[in-house]
């Protein structure tokens, strides 16, 4: 007479097979955008490191360039300023013969500043950050330069050693003067 048709038993064994999928699904992309999120962020770090090097190297080269700058002036003073009579007494510190610097210049000059750090005119004006403060060698170039090779004018080559905002970033630069 009267039967009973279990309709729900279907839908209920389909709903059973397929619990947890979205789950599964939803782990998927959760996992893909941790990649994606992690990724991203090694890509700015590595950026602000590269950021904060080149202003390491842009410190150390315009310390470098203020060191030639005060070698320039110790040699040939601006007008109405007294000429520094320890310019160019051989026995003071910063005041070198020639020196013989092989076939790697950088090299000589990052040893020589190591180990004659003494022997260097150091910059003392406002410079807070740098590593440490930029020094300058004055060679006397005498009869090597084609322009001072007749008596008359001078030719120094002022050799400055400068850091950045760490003591890895260094700079060394060099310039020829010739006074008359």
């Amino acid at each position: 007479m009267f039967k009973y048709t279990n309709t729900r038993t279907k839908n209920t064994r389909r709903t059973a097979l397929q619990r947890g999928s979205a789950l599964i699904i939803a782990l998927v992309f959760l996992l893909i955008m941790t990649l994606i999120g992690t990724a991203a962020m090694q890509g700015t770090s590595q950026q602000e490191k590269m950021a904060g090097n080149m202003r390491d190297r842009n410190l150390a080269f315009q310390a470098a360039e203020a060191a030639l700058r005060a070698g320039e002036r110790r040699i040939d003073p601006p007008a109405g300023t007294p000429p520094d009579t320890t310019a160019f007494n051989d026995t003071t510190p910063g005041l070198i013969t020639q020196q013989n610097q092989g076939t790697d210049p950088g090299a000589f000059w990052a040893t020589y500043f190591s180990t004659n750090s003494g022997n260097a005119f150091t910059i003392t004006t406002n410079l807070t950050d740098v590593g440490q403060l930029p020094a300058y060698v004055i060679e006397e170039q005498g009869a090597l330069n084609a322009a001072c090779s007749t008596p008359g004018p001078r030719c120094f080559r002022i050799t400055a050693r400068a850091t950045g905002g760490t003591t890895d970033a260094v700079v060394i630069l060099q310039s020829t003067y010739v006074r008359p």
